[in-house]
């Protein structure tokens, strides 16, 4: 009767196993697809452009973030050719450079915090990457409920590829 049971429950677990695998295929791979292109955006200079080292670490010698934010955006306006708007800055005292990204277009612009001058005008790859990653690239309700399914679909297959993996040690030990 334990043995009959226990073959029963392995049986609906692989129906079980099967159909969560084959409904998060697609969304696995594509999860899985960017999250290796993420692991190595540091590495590659496509998906995250090169980080530059300013003038000066000492905030004190610095221009005003009025100064910057202008220079990064006559920049980032002369390649694209139409205005777009500073999303956010991102500082860094240490390397002596404020990351100035955009809101629209994934584009970024490397400012000296010294002197003002602009470094590099590119757009950064990895940053609708991770929106594909994570699903955000739709909206972020879809991100919530995407990572949801994701993550508790893949909870799933591991428990119950470890029961399938274990299930038949013990019917053959059974018997």
């Amino acid at each position: 009767m334990i043995l009959q049971n226990l073959v029963k429950k392995l049986r609906q677990f692989r129906i079980l196993h099967k159909w969560i695998g084959i409904s998060l295929a697609f969304f696995i791979l594509i999860s899985s697809v960017t999250g290796v292109l993420l692991g190595w955006k540091k590495n590659i200079e496509l998906l995250q452009p090169k980080m530059y080292s300013g003038t000066s670490d000492q905030l004190a010698n610095w221009k005003s973030f009025d100064v910057i934010a202008n220079s990064a955006k006559r920049a980032v306006d002369s390649v694209t050719k139409r205005s777009i708007e500073i999303d956010r800055m991102d500082v860094r005292p240490d390397k002596g450079v404020v990351k100035v990204l955009f809101a629209e277009g994934y584009w970024e612009a490397q400012v000296d915090g010294k002197t003002g001058k602009v470094f590099s005008v590119a757009q950064r790859h990895a940053d609708w990457i991770e929106h594909v990653h994570d699903g955000s690239i739709i909206n972020d309700f879809v991100k919530l409920i995407y990572t949801n399914i994701i993550g508790v679909g893949l909870i799933i297959l591991a428990l119950s590829g470890s029961f399938l993996w274990y299930g038949p040690k013990v019917v053959r030990k059974m018997k």
